[in-house]
């Protein structure tokens, strides 16, 4: 029987039923069939799969982002990142990347970062003669960034399913997050010499302390997330709360973008987003039920234990298998599905379930911008009314920045630990 639902996932997937659609229905055939349990299991295991305190930070999250984009801090971050970097070779694109990195502070969504930058640089690179390819690539992979530098939805998921510290993962992410941008910005450079784009005119510092005088309320958004998880006096899901209600008052009160009558399409907005996500957790977790029934996770452990043998190896297998799942998989059910069947083999290879995170997270980062199912890419294509095809061609380069740090995170952890271990040694 266990055959014949990896054979029914495959075919659904290959005739373009939604992925969350895909889990569910083998969720349900592959429990009806199993001996002496009822067929009312697999809502119950929907709605249980749901029941978490820490879910609640999803949509919290999503929101936060949601109000950033409509009060316009975006464009108060992509004001200052302009200034920041808007006097080197190709200063758009650089802060194209720069711009995600502050992004990526306040939301934990990349999706939210594609659309809300993608909207304003995708075409002022354009106009400002930087090729297609150079401004889809840049938009997508850059808001990659987004879900590694904290706070980050996938690593809330991550630790929700292993127990993993979720102030060791946000503070684990920062390192790798800005290795990434910075790499890309160097690629960049390099581009832009070679192709010639523009560069801004210097900005005088007076007006560059404006800017990041403006910018200040946004920028001290991650401070408020991340210092208030790691000094305990809020988890996860509050500090989602006390990010949508800050961007609120900020955008309300003292930018005075967002108005009363804007908060019911982004509350629509939110739901939708946060929805399409649940809803694939939700029929992951029936699914794991069934993995569970045929012991996945022993089996699992017992192959990598008598045939791997050795830990790079086994990480590189890790690596190879998340490229691969992200490409036509969201990285939430993705990891509800494979996090716990790896995860025993993992620990008996001896690796922290923090360092397990990161890889995981990259990793599934990369599915952001690969077809069939890179929603980062198909909205940078949109946007830059490019096909996906010529668009996958532009993020390659950017695939494989990201590839090279991960590699370096995945056999070199005390990089992206030293931030942890500096701040609080107490979480290892």
């Amino acid at each position: 029987m266990g055959f014949l639902l990896i054979g029914l996932f495959i075919v659904l997937m290959l005739i373009g039923i939604p992925i969350a659609f895909v889990i569910a229905i083998v969720a349900l055939i592959g429990i009806v069939d199993m001996p002496y349990t009822p067929e009312a299991t697999v809502p119950m295991k929907m709605l249980n799969g749901l029941d978490s305190f820490v879910l609640l930070a999803v949509p919290l999250f999503i929101l936060a982002a949601n109000l950033m984009n409509s009060g316009k801090i975006s464009e108060k971050l992509i004001d200052l990142s302009l200034a920041i970097v808007g006097p080197v070779r190709g200063g758009l694109a650089h802060a194209n990347v720069l711009v995600s990195m502050m992004f990526a502070g306040v939301s934990g969504a990349s999706q939210a970062d594609t659309a809300g930058v993608g909207k304003i640089l995708i075409p002022s690179m354009q106009k400002k003669g930087y090729d297609k390819e150079t401004a889809v690539g840049i938009t997508a992979a850059s808001s990659t960034i987004g879900v590694v530098i904290p706070p980050s939805i996938p690593m809330i998921i991550f630790a929700g399913l292993t127990n993993a510290s979720i102030g060791a993962l946000f503070l684990g992410g920062i390192i790798p997050g800005v290795l990434i941008g910075l790499s890309m910005m160097i690629f960049v450079y390099f581009i832009a010499v070679k192709r010639n784009y523009p560069k801004s005119a210097r900005v005088e510092f007076k007006k560059l302390a404006t800017l990041f005088g403006q910018s200040i309320p946004a920028l001290f958004t991650p401070i408020i997330i991340i210092g208030g998880i790691i000094t305990g006096f809020f988890t996860a899901t509050e500090a989602a709360a006390v990010a949508s209600l800050y961007t609120l008052i900020v955008c309300m009160f003292y930018y005075k973008t967002l108005k009363i009558k804007d908060l019911p399409k982004i509350l629509m907005d939110t739901l939708a987003l946060s929805s399409l996500s649940l809803f694939a957790l939700a029929a992951a977790s029936a699914l794991g039920e069934l993995m569970s029934y045929y012991q996945l996770g022993s089996i699992a452990q017992d192959f990598f234990t008598n045939n791997v043998g050795q830990k790079w190896l086994f990480l590189i297998i890790i690596i190879a298998f998340f490229l691969f799942v992200g490409t036509f998989m969201d990285a939430i059910p993705a990891m509800i599905l494979f996090v716990p069947v790896i995860l025993p083999a993992a620990l008996e290879f001896g690796i922290d379930p923090v360092h397990l995170g990161l890889i995981v997270v990259i990793t599934l980062a990369v599915g952001l911008i690969t077809p069939p199912y890179g929603l980062c890419l198909l909205l940078a294509a949109k946007i830059g009314n490019m096909s996906i095809e010529r668009s996958f061609v532009a993020v390659i380069p950017y695939i494989a920045i990201i590839v090279v740090v991960l590699l370096f995170i995945a056999f070199l952890p005390d990089i992206a630990f030293y931030i942890p271990k500096i701040i609080n040694p107490g979480l290892f």
